[in-house]
């Protein structure tokens, strides 16, 4: 098994107002496999958004290690965590955060210049990108002018349009209809089938389950299957 990240005793306590210490996650330990579509799944508050957080490097944890490509990300500085996330990692949020005002190109063509891809191999990207989450002939309609399903799938292909390591969707289908949050996470599977992406995502919606090639269940920031 190629392990691409791992964490060792993860723990993550948040002070509430009163001064006393909430454990959000309590001694989370997992291996995520390259090439493979992974799935945290709970309840609303069981851990699994503070999870993804850490190992995306958005936050750090109150104890314990994020391995990612050799590196304890969590001693890292803040500037080299936040080198990490734009060139390695790529973030799918429930919210599609997509630029009005621009179109499917644009949006996905922005992200590439955020990145630093190399302009003259731009245009070609962009176009197979959006190809593969079958929006070639919609790619230069903007966000109102598409479904929430479309624009997901906008964001998803910005999210992998630079070649990163890893992918993690945080909820990416939980504004979705059924049918449509389904294609979505078929989707992913494709990109994971099709072009070896690790891709990460926390979802409650037990119908997203049997998709995935790994499942980690989190109960009041446990892993309990």
């Amino acid at each position: 098994m190629d392990v691409i990240l791992s964490t060792e005793e993860l723990c993550r306590d948040f002070k509430i107002g009163d001064g006393s210490v909430v454990s959000a996650l309590k001694n989370i330990n997992i291996e995520i496999e390259k090439g493979k579509l992974t799935i945290l799944r709970g309840r609303s508050g069981s851990g699994k958004t503070t999870l993804i957080n850490i190992l995306g490097a958005l936050d750090k944890p109150t104890k314990g290690k994020v391995m990612f490509g050799g590196r304890d990300i969590t001693t890292l500085s803040e500037k080299k965590r936040d080198e990490i996330r734009r060139y390695e990692m790529s973030f799918v949020f429930q919210s599609v955060a997509l630029m009005s005002g621009m179109t499917a190109y644009e949006n996905v063509e922005f992200g590439l210049r955020l990145a630093k891809f190399p302009y003259d191999q731009r245009d070609k990207r962009v176009r197979e990108v959006l190809k593969n989450v079958n929006l070639d002939k919609r790619m230069f309609h903007r966000p109102g002018e598409m479904s929430g399903g479309e624009q997901q799938r906008v964001a998803i292909a910005r999210a992998i349009a630079h070649n990163p390591e890893i992918v993690f969707a945080d909820e990416p289908t939980a504004e979705l209809d059924t049918a449509t949050a389904l294609h979505v996470v078929k989707l992913f599977k494709e990109l994971v089938a099709n072009h070896q992406m690790t891709i990460i995502m926390t979802t409650h919606d037990p119908s997203m389950i049997d998709i995935a090639d790994r499942v980690y269940t989190l109960e009041d920031g446990e892993i309990i299957e």
